[in-house]
């Protein structure tokens, strides 16, 4: 067994970052949006269990990034604890645990702000239904002139 230095997890860390992006990307993003419906359609009627599973890892980002994980170490080489086939496995289950964990976090920070958005548009939107502009200033009361 060999020891994990912190390099090793820096790495772990880095390579995590493009698995995520991809994931979300491709089961998230507009960018995809029509492969998305496709896939969504053709895991729910395609005639075999096989063809529906098929289709469903497109559609599931946790699904989805085992397989990009495996993609990722397949080119890089990337193995932690064992320099056999055990550190590819351990390597492995650990890029898709920190990938999961980076889009959980991404998905929160992205509900924060699209509920942050809406709460500022009901805001503007009661603004303008009483007749408040953006620009203009709330009445001061009582203005003394000053003669």
């Amino acid at each position: 067994m060999i020891e994990i230095a912190s390099a090793d997890l820096l790495r772990l860390l880095v390579l995590a970052l493009p698995v995520a992006a991809i994931v979300w990307t491709i089961t998230h993003e507009d960018l995809f949006r029509e492969f998305q419906d496709y896939c969504v359609n053709r895991s729910q009627s395609a005639g075999s269990l096989a063809g529906r599973k098929f289709f469903y890892l497109f559609t599931c980002e946790y699904c989805f990034s085992h397989y990009v994980s495996a993609g990722v170490l397949a080119l890089t080489g990337f193995h932690l604890l064992y320099a056999d086939w055990r550190g590819y496995l351990i390597a492995w289950l650990a890029l898709v645990w920190v990938a999961n964990h980076l889009i959980s976090i991404y998905g929160r920070l992205r509900l924060g702000i699209r509920s942050e958005r809406l709460e500022i548009g009901l805001k503007e939107a009661v603004s303008e239904r009483a007749g408040v502009t953006k620009m203009e200033e709330p009445p001061k009361a009582h203005q003394r002139k000053v003669g």
